[in-house]
């Protein structure tokens, strides 16, 4: 026999073998195609000294021609616990003349410092000595693959067990192991297959044959499995490697908090492209729900709370359910006011919206602009002179009264700026009935009703509108998140742009709206009465859509001086040994802010790692079953504004936010610190934008988010500057890879992957 134990050899002793040598040792003699080998222990290559190139020699004789693959196996390695993962060296396509130099390569690498670094992180000794015993080195026939890649058992960001996640690359699979390159990705579920883009590296059946070995591997394991495997010009599936899979997270369950649907992209959700830090959400947000109370009251006389809860952090919220023994008791309250009120913002604005306007909506804008936002202005003012030299305290009550007033703040632009979408709904579905057929033939009219829409921040004409123009300015207090743990505009040094998009675009913009009002006025000269309720809904949309995204813009005045008092609050709190950092108060609750003689630092360690776990997560939009008003409310609104229902088969859909068609690299972008990394032309992919990403809308080609509406901010931003747009995908950001060359259609509300 060999001085090497052989790969599947039933006479091998698994003791000394490390433990990648050992498991596929294992699966060869169960039968699973591993490619021929054997293992050189460092016991052996000290016994051996001068003579071990001669062994390799004979050894590798047995196991075929080569080139070879050398990797290490540790007993430390592939462990439910530890990975080790590219910590030690793996030599590929090493001719038999170099085996030796390769072993030797190889069993040095665990003396390596990244090693050391890796084991002090998991509190293991260190095991620095390059002959230690449990160091061991796998020498295999090398397979010269057509496709090789790495499979998990259970979806690596959810945990659901149910899923299969293969990622494939032509070729050799180190590419993909190293992280160098991206890959095809399929997702499998039981005998259906998901492909990730269009590419050409696996068929369907292919793919279900790599997970079908995954599993296999897994259910005689009883642990969700990371494989490697590579698939050779003949067609033949070898396996590499199988280990156990590391920190994967619990299956998350998306239960709704109570009856009915509930969204994740209304309301404050729009705002929270992550899950909520705990402070926020034990603070912040209660403190701007109640303020939209606040709000709520003072305008109709009654308090309505709108259900909102967590769910794996991720804020979703539901509208009230209305009942005899709920309605009736407020009516009476509001002496006849709510159902006045009621009637004109969630009936007569779909329908009629001038009168929606006249009744209602113009006082309450008017309101908003001489009352509520100079009363905010003042109050972040005074705030600002106060902050640095506060006690906690003092601090505690400013963080209170300007969130009060942000959420009263929020109220106001639920209401006012609130409206264009269902004034939006009205006029697509005038167009739908009175111009799609008739304007079919020019190209303002294959835009559908969004030609209607464009271009038109400081550009409607509207008298007496008050618009300050220029929404792509936006201030420094711009954020993007509501969750005050994130930068403002004005802290992550983002350059606002001095002017809107340029003259000539500007002025192409102007002329193509133009002509599209003057193409329907055309069809519509016949018939006078359809006319005048074309002009009049055409000029509500064009307002309430700029006035939404103007009053968007200061809804977060107060966000840099209540950073700048969680900053001192928690720099007293580290001062006193309680947290580590002064962020690391965005991880406590206000009632242990406020008891800074206690050691948090656990505590804080704990949430972080939860908030991360679920970051990582993909949130439903919607989550729930149907209650007794039915489906989701926006659905038949999305409907009416496609340009088309023909949807290309694979295709990620969304909600036609921005008409237009576009090809173009994605960029996928997670935060303000990313912006200088976004290049001219290409395609903006993010899970929502606010106020602070709209610089980059100057410089995209497009933009496709997870979250928002038809009148998000991504929507009614891409607009102005002529860019299609799809929003409400979903998750658009995890099916999506920077580099992608993908078209988006923001008429018909969907996206394409071209290669």
């Amino acid at each position: 026999m060999s001085e090497f134990p052989q790969l599947g050899s039933a006479s091998a002793d698994q003791t000394g073998l490390g433990s990648k040598a050992a498991t596929l040792s294992g699966l060869s003699a169960a039968g699973f195609n591993v490619p021929a080998g054997f293992v050189v222990t460092s016991e052996v290559v000290g016994q051996l000294g001068n003579g071990l190139a001669n062994a390799l020699e004979v050894a590798a004789a047995k196991i075929g021609p080569g080139p070879y693959a050398v990797r290490s196996s540790s007993a430390a390695e592939d462990l439910a616990g530890a990975s080790y993962a590219g910590l030690y060296e793996t030599l590929l396509n090493v001719e038999r003349d170099d085996l030796e130099h390769a072993v030797g390569q190889c069993l040095a690498s665990a003396g390596e410092h990244r090693v050391a670094a890796y084991e002090t992180a998991l509190g293991a000794a260190s095991r620095g000595d390059a002959a230690s015993p449990s160091m061991a080195v796998l020498v295999q026939q090398m397979v010269q693959p057509r496709a090789a890649g790495v499979a998990f058992t259970a979806n690596p960001l959810t945990g659901d067990r149910d899923e299969t996640i293969v990622t494939a690359v032509a070729g050799l699979g180190e590419s993909l192991v190293s992280g160098e390159a991206v890959g095809e990705q399929w997702t499998v579920r039981a005998s259906d297959t998901t492909r990730n883009g269009d590419g050409n590296i696996l068929t369907s059946d292919q793919a279900l044959q790599v997970a079908a070995l995954a599993r296999r591997i897994h259910e005689r394991a009883g642990v969700p499995q990371d494989i490697e495997w590579a698939l050779d010009h003949d067609g033949a599936l070898f396996l590499l490697q199988a280990r156990p899979m590391t920190a994967l997270p619990l299956p998350a369950v998306w239960t709704a908090p109570g009856e009915g649907l509930w969204a994740r992209n209304f309301r404050l959700g729009e705002w929270l492209p992550d899950p909520m830090t705990p402070l926020f959400e034990d603070w912040l947000l209660r403190r701007i729900e109640a303020g939209y109370l606040d709000g709520m009251e003072d305008d109709i006389q009654v308090r309505v709370p709108f259900r909102y809860g967590s769910v794996n952090g991720w804020y979703y919220n539901a509208p009230p359910i209305p009942s005899p023994r709920i309605v009736v008791p407020l009516i009476v309250r509001s002496r006849g006011r709510l159902p006045w009120f009621l009637f004109n913002v969630l009936l007569r604005v779909s329908h009629n919206p001038a009168a929606a306007h006249r009744a209602v909506l113009h006082g309450l804008e008017l309101k908003w602009r001489q009352q509520l936002l100079p009363d905010y202005r003042e109050l972040v003012r005074s705030a600002e002179q106060e902050v640095d030299t506060a006690p906690p305290a003092r601090l505690i009550e400013l963080v209170d009264a300007i969130a009060q007033h942000a959420g009263i703040y929020l109220w106001s632009l639920a209401v006012v700026g609130g409206s264009a979408w269902k004034m939006e709904v009205a006029l697509a579905r005038f167009w739908q009935r009175h111009l799609a057929t008739p304007l079919s033939d020019i190209p303002e009219g294959r835009l559908g009703h969004q030609a209607l829409l464009r271009g038109l921040t400081g550009s409607t004409g509207l008298t007496g509108s008050g618009l300050t123009g220029n929404t792509a300015t936006p201030p420094e207090s711009a954020v993007y998140s509501l969750d005050w743990y994130h930068q403002t505009l004005g802290e992550a040094g983002i350059r606002r742009p001095e002017t809107d998009s340029t003259t000539s675009g500007k002025e192409a913009l102007d002329a193509q709206r133009k002509a599209a009002e003057a193409a329907a006025r055309e069809v519509l000269l016949d018939n006078p009465r359809i006319l005048t309720r074309f002009d009049s809904l055409l000029t509500m949309a064009q307002y309430y859509a700029a006035l939404r995204e103007e009053q968007s813009l200061y809804l977060t005045l107060g966000w840099p001086v209540l950073r700048r008092c969680a900053k001192r609050l928690g720099e007293n709190l580290a001062a006193a040994g309680a947290i580590e950092d002064p962020q690391d108060i965005h991880f406590l609750h206000l009632g242990e802010v406020v008891n800074p003689s206690a050691d948090h630092r656990e505590l804080v360690g704990s949430r972080r790692a939860t908030w991360e776990m679920q970051r990582r997560l993909d949130a439903p939009l919607i989550i729930g079953e149907p209650g007794r008003f039915g489906a989701d409310p926006l659905a038949s609104a999305v409907d009416a504004a496609r340009t088309t229902r023909e949807v290309p088969a694979g295709a990620i859909v969304g909600h036609p936010a921005s008409t237009g068609r576009a090809t173009g690299r994605v960029r996928v972008m997670s935060g303000l610190e990313e912006f200088d990394s976004f290049l001219d032309g290409e395609i903006l992919v993010a899970r929502s934008t606010a106020p602070a990403w709209t610089p980059l809308f100057a410089r995209a080609a497009a933009v496709i988010t997870d979250g928002g509406t038809l009148a998000a901010h991504a929507s009614l931003v891409a607009r102005e500057y002529g860019i299609p747009a799809v929003v409400g995908t979903g998750n658009a950001t995890r099916l999506l890879k920077t580099g992608q060359r993908v078209t988006v259609d923001g008429g018909a509300g969907y996206v394409v992957v071209t290669e």
